[in-house]
């Protein structure tokens, strides 16, 4: 993939984001998941079996994906070169996820900043897998924030250099890496052994992506504010607590988030009515307020054109 269908890429993201009425590779994944999960648990009737089934998955799904997307771009292009290209450029744009984080962003901030709580309520639970139906306005207004530092890693930078690395085909490849562990990547009795692999694989491939975020949401930060003292905090706060959380990458992104906007991120949450403590990250900093969720959306923007930008130089050494 070249530069500048990279970079075409992203503006058909931004321009278009993800039309729930077109057909989408990581819909298709979703139904697969569910298919394997439902299949597998008619035949596997011990934890060996169910994790030695999640490993298949685990590996044959990406793989499968990776070679299905090279063989439909390949064939286009020996076809007509501009419809190989064109192909490349549209797949490329289904597996980055700014415009689409943007509109669930702001579906969440405006019925907080207009009083309506239970219409946020019901829009955060779109994009959080918590409990969402007790939260008060910070706890929403948290759980977004939380959502789009994470999201920026995985919805955006980590599909970025796999473009750049590998083209549309990998950066499919990693979105079904990631569709795995967000589906079946849980800690809980039902996918403890089924799911294992899949949370084991999407840590080990978001390990760098996580952390490139994390710096470009600092400068993206710099950019937006033509300050330095955001930056500062994020690098602060980034350095301090970004290892503090349970995952090894999802606290990078959030505890750089944190420093940027000079809040407190983390606490408890609740999933399926069970509580589940996370370390509070910027612990010097002030309490979450609704406004604050525009302000990080923003910061995400510029650090997604940032990203671009990185993903364009990381192609051209390449």
């Amino acid at each position: 993939m070249t530069g500048s269908e990279l970079l075409a890429a992203g503006l058909l993201d931004a321009a278009l984001g993800d039309p729930h009425r077109w057909p989408h590779p990581v819909r298709l994944m979703g139904r697969c998941i569910t298919w394997c999960d439902h299949e597998s648990r008619k035949i596997c009737r011990s934890a060996t079996s169910l994790r030695l089934a999640g490993i298949c998955l685990a590996l044959v799904l990406p793989t499968m994906t990776f070679v299905l997307a090279t063989v439909v771009i390949e064939e286009a292009q020996q076809f007509s070169g501009w419809l190989g290209s064109a192909l490349s450029i549209l797949l490329a744009s289904m597996t980055l996820a700014a415009r689409d984080l943007w509109d669930h962003v702001r579906a969440v901030d405006g019925p907080l900043q207009a009083g309506n709580l239970s219409a946020a309520r019901r829009a955060v639970a779109m994009i959080v897998g918590r409990d969402t139906e007790g939260l008060s306005e910070s706890e929403v207004a948290r759980a977004t924030i939380e959502t789009v530092a994470e999201s920026t890693s995985d919805g955006v930078v980590a599909p970025l250099l796999c473009l750049a690395i590998g083209g549309a085909p990998l950066a499919l490849a990693y979105k079904a890496i990631n569709t795995l562990d967000s589906m079946i990547g849980h800690r809980d009795t039902r996918y403890a052994d089924f799911g294992w692999a899949s949370a084991r694989l999407d840590d080990v491939v978001n390990w760098i992506p996580a952390r490139v975020a994390a710096v470009v949401l600092i400068l993206g930060a710099g950019v937006m504010r033509r300050q330095l003292e955001p930056v500062r905090r994020g690098w602060r706060v980034l350095r301090r607590d970004g290892g503090k959380h349970p995952s090894p990458n999802s606290g990078r992104s959030e505890a750089a988030m944190a420093g940027i906007l000079g809040v407190r991120l983390g606490g408890t949450n609740y999933y399926d009515g069970i509580p589940q403590d996370r370390p509070i990250l910027g612990l010097e900093g002030r309490p979450i307020e609704p406004g604050d969720i525009e302000a990080a959306a923003q910061v995400m923007v510029i650090a997604s054109a940032l990203a671009v930008l990185l993903a364009i130089g990381v192609r051209w050494l390449l």
